[in-house]
């Protein structure tokens, strides 16, 4: 799963929300749903993103791991 997190802090620092985020990189409100629930985005969106604030994917964006590790005892 993809989470957000780095990002919707990001906007924090930036005093904005996720409508000026739309309204910034031109994207559909659908898109941001999409972040707003870990789920992929286009490759496109990112850049844009990327872009916007100067930073790298890194910065926008992780991978959570959601399986569980399982231990050999």
């Amino acid at each position: 799963m993809i989470s957000y997190k780095p990002l919707w802090k990001l906007l924090i620092d930036h005093n904005m929300t996720k409508t000026d985020l739309q309204r910034a990189i031109k994207c559909s409100s659908n898109t941001i749903g999409k972040m707003t629930r870990g789920e992929t985005i286009s490759m496109k969106n990112l850049i844009e993103i990327c872009e916007l604030f100067n930073c790298q994917l890194s910065d926008i964006a992780i991978i959570e791991n959601d399986k569980k590790i399982i231990e050999n005892d």
